[in-house]
């Protein structure tokens, strides 16, 4: 039996309309499955919906995958694509796999020969890194820094030091309550010249880009909002 396709499904980075940041072609797609995984089923459900999925969740098939899984039995996530039915991989937010624990999936569906079908939609990562005007040909994402303030500090100088001697764009997350220790310990640590853009609500009206010197956050007395953020150093 020829196995089903795994898709990549993304979502809408906020309260965004999906026709608004999905492409019809992935919507189209979304509308056409009976079997996802998931995150997180409720909010996975209200996705769907505002998505135009007019299918039956009683008879939809949802397999949740998230931290808490059981990391021994993935190969049980395939059982729907073994099958002959493709099935949606769907983030909670953005583009799966990245910054995300998809990839998990997409691993061992690889490793057993299911087809991998990535699909259009919003990545806050490279729509703050367009909109930023830094190099967009050499950069690292870095993912979530350190907790701990000494390393967190000794990490940004790291950073600071990629984008000096490789000319290479340094990119990270951090959640919303975190927002303004990190803040501070950018403008704390990092040289007064080195350019610092903080992309807020991207995709969503209260959306805001902003690219500054270290020196000139710092006399902005700025505070940020505990909104999704992500941060760019070049």
């Amino acid at each position: 039996m020829k196995p089903g396709i795994l898709y990549l499904i993304p979502s809408t980075l906020g309260d965004t309309r999906p026709e608004d940041v999905l492409p019809e072609k992935t919507l189209t797609i979304i509308r056409s499955l009976d079997s996802f995984i998931v995150e997180e089923i409720r909010s996975a459900r209200r996705f769907l919906r505002k998505a135009g999925f007019t299918g039956d969740f009683t008879t939809t098939g949802f397999l949740v995958f998230n931290e808490h899984t059981n990391r021994d039995g993935l190969i049980d996530f395939l059982t729907p694509m073994i099958s002959g039915m493709n099935t949606g991989l769907l983030s909670e937010a953005g583009t799966p796999c990245i910054a995300d624990p998809g990839a998990e999936i997409v691993e061992i569906a690889r490793q057993n020969n299911i087809p991998v079908a990535p699909l259009s939609g919003p990545n806050s990562i490279l729509l703050a890194l367009m909109a930023s005007g830094f190099n967009g040909q050499n950069f690292t994402f870095h993912g979530y820094l350190p907790i701990d303030r000494k390393a967190r500090h000794h990490k940004i100088r790291e950073m600071e030091k990629s984008t000096v001697e490789k000319q290479q764009t340094q990119i990270f997350i951090e959640t919303p309550y975190r927002n303004k220790p990190i803040f501070e310990a950018l403008t704390q640590t990092c040289n007064p010249a080195t350019r610092l853009c903080i992309a807020v609500d991207l995709t969503m009206e209260s959306e805001s880009i902003r690219v500054r010197t270290i020196g000139e956050w710092r006399k902005s007395n700025e505070q940020l909002p505990k909104k999704p953020a992500v941060f760019l150093l070049y």
